[in-house]
């Protein structure tokens, strides 16, 4: 696969290199406090791992993207994984100096449209942590819509957490530029 470009971001397949990154996302509370609980870095690299061969749409593990800016400094990932020969879930996942600026949307509607015109894809989902405004309100900008919470769905920091469940079906999705700014 090739990189997936916007008007600023490069998305690029995760490599070997790309491991001092993946780790510092993985292990920055902040960035997993909707996500997980701390892991050994151990199980992190064992994740890492299991997302770095070469990916082809109808793989069954993550498509891994590494998100960079303009001057290829990165700020997070992105990609899907299928859950069904034409339905796949995506997610993502930015350091704390990335977020806020855009960067989720953009390199989300590049994913989505990736999916859709390209990957297969008639179905895209999220589940998402009740309470993750921010993770919310990226999917919903994108034309994501809420399908219901299940809850005490995941146990996090301690405690039973409801998960929100979205979707967007790909003749629903507008791959205008200008949709969801």
């Amino acid at each position: 696969m090739t990189a997936l470009t916007t008007k600023r971001l490069v998305c690029t397949p995760l490599v070997d290199s790309d491991w001092p990154f993946f780790l510092s996302l993985q292990q920055d509370r902040q960035v997993m406090r909707f996500v997980a609980d701390d892991r050994r870095e151990q199980e992190i690299r064992a994740a890492f791992d299991a997302r770095l061969p070469h990916w082809s749409p109808g793989d069954t593990h993550w498509l891994c993207l590494l998100v960079r800016d303009a001057q290829n400094v990165p700020l997070g990932i992105t990609g899907y994984i299928h859950r069904d020969v034409d339905c796949a879930e995506v997610g993502f996942l930015f350091a704390p100096v990335a977020q806020g600026k855009g960067y989720g949307s953009e390199s989300l509607r590049a994913v989505c449209d990736f999916a859709f015109s390209t990957g297969g894809i008639r179905r895209l989902t999220a589940t998402v942590t009740a309470g993750n405004i921010a993770s919310r309100r990226t999917l919903e900008r994108l034309g994501f819509r809420l399908e219901g919470e299940l809850r005490e769905s995941y146990f996090l920091a301690g405690e039973w957490r409801n998960d929100w469940l979205f979707g967007l079906l790909s003749h629903e999705y507008d791959s205008s530029p200008s949709s969801g700014q």
